[in-house]
Formats: C-alpha cells, structure tokens, sequence
C-alpha cells in the first residue's frame, strides 16, 4: 500500500514538474516576443526620426511586406515616403491606412497632407470634410487653412491659421504660412508683421527671414531688419532685397545691395554676381 502511494505521488509529482516546464517555457516565449516588440517599436522610432529617408523607406517596405496588417507599419511608411519627398507614392500607402480597421482621424489628416504635397488641393479638401469638426488638432487647422488660401476664401484662411497657431506651442512654421497667405494678398505690412512673429518663434527658420525682407521690399523698404542671421544667410537676403528693388523699378539701389551682397558672403555669392553683371551690362 505504501509503495502505490509512494507510486503515486512520484507520478503526480512529474505532471507538476512537466506543467511547470511548460508553463516556464511559455513565459520564456513570452517575454522573448515582448522584447522583440520593445525592440522593434524603437527601430522604427529610429528609422523615422534620424536615419536616412530613403533607407527608412526601404525599411518600412520590407517590414509592411512582411506583416501587411501591421497599420504602425504602413503609417511608418508614409511617413517615410514623405520625408523622402515622395508624395505620390505617400498617397496611395495612407488611403491603405485610412482603409484599415484601426485607421483613425488624423490617418485621414496624414492622408490629406499627403495629397496636398501632391497637389491633389480639391481630393484633400475632401478628406477634410470627412474628418468630424470634434477633431481638433494644429495639423487639421493648418491644413484647412492651407486649402482655404488655394481657394482665396480669405476670411476662412484666417480663422484657420489663427486656430492652429493656438493650438500648438512652436507656432512658427505656420505664421510663416500665414504670412506668405498676406503677402499673395498684397497685404504687406501684415504679412511683415506674421513673418517678424514668426522669426520671432523660431529664430532658425530662414524661409520666414527671407519672406519678412520680401514683404518689406514690397513696401520699397529696403533696409535690412535685426535678425538673428549668420554672414551667409545676410548675404541670401541681401540679395532678394536687391531683387525686389529691381523688380520694383529701384535699380540704384538695387545695385547697391546686390554690391553689398557679394561683399558680404563670406564665399564667393555666384547667383549675386551674376546678377550684378547682367544689372551692370544691362544699364550699359
């Protein structure tokens, strides 16, 4: 009787141990797939923030191949192609996004941004249009008001970029967007005053820079505002201040600054000289 017993209990004894391997291997398995996950989830993050365009496109595509109904992936990829500033390709893979059960709004934003790159300005209105006012964010704004200024529906331009510059806390880029919006207008001294607030936000953004310079040209003032600039980006504008004096019939001055500009560039300033030739044969 003891020796069943004994017998017993060695067998039930090996079913505990067997469920404990096994139990053990699958948590071994487990953590193993949730590390791979970990891994992969900063991968992407790499590729999309600091590698290479096109290599983070390569990547992406093998990736989304691999496991097609993976919308991280796909997302991964559009983004990629964007960066890599190829836009139509970019927007056949977000309406693959926007097809996909997990899609959300702002898929169909990326989308919309997607197809204005393209210059697609009527499909991506219509993106838009689907997404529920609720979905508030400085990207749908920006956006919005982008499609407005195509349409020179100014007054709905406006609201547009006054709500997205309230939405986001570096708004730079978009007063830049929203004075260039001015400057097409011939609404010079606001389209002046958007890009000085613009520079203002963020003193590296050179497009805002120049488009302060051009706005001031426009009004035949043809002094150079207080920037923070290096030697090269004064001697840029410089030139384009020379440029819309010429333009506007200022050719004197328009000598000067273009004089002034290659002076200024800290290597030789092709584009300005040759303009100064032309200027100087020109005048001949």
């Amino acid at each position: 009787m003891r020796h069943s017993i004994l017998a017993a209990l060695c067998v039930t004894g090996s079913f505990v141990l067997a469920g404990c391997e096994q139990s053990g291997d699958n948590d071994v398995e487990r953590a193993l797939r949730d590390i791979n996950v970990v891994d992969e989830s900063g991968l992407n993050d790499v590729m999309l923030s600091s590698a290479d365009a096109n290599e983070a496109v390569a990547y992406f595509q093998r990736a989304s191949a691999s496991e097609p109904e993976r919308i991280e992936l796909l997302r991964g990829l559009g983004q990629s192609l964007i960066r890599a500033q190829r836009p139509t390709e970019a927007v056949a893979v977000w309406v693959r996004v926007t097809e996909h059960p997990d899609a959300t709004d702002e898929d169909r934003v990326a989308l919309a941004d997607a197809l204005i790159r393209n210059n697609e300005w009527t499909r991506a209105g219509t993106v838009l249009d689907e997404v529920p006012p609720t979905f508030e964010t400085y990207r749908r704004y920006r956006l919005e008001a982008m499609i407005a200024d195509s349409e020179k529906d100014w007054d709905k331009a406006d609201s547009f970029y006054e709500t997205a510059v309230g939405l986001t806390t570096k708004p730079g880029p978009v007063m830049n967007n929203w004075g260039y919006s001015k400057l097409s207008r011939g609404d010079y001294a606001d389209a002046e005053r958007l890009f000085a607030d613009a520079v203002r936000q963020d003193p590296g953004l050179f497009t805002a820079k120049n488009n302060l310079v051009l706005a001031r040209g426009a009004q035949r003032n043809y002094a150079l505002p207080v920037l923070p600039v290096t030697q090269e980006e004064r001697a840029q504008l410089l030139y384009t201040l020379a440029l819309a004096a010429v333009k506007q019939g200022d050719v004197t001055i328009g000598r000067g600054l273009l004089e002034e500009a290659v002076e200024t560039h800290p290597q030789h300033f092709e584009e300005a000289a040759r303009s100064l030739r032309a200027l100087e044969t020109n005048s001949g």
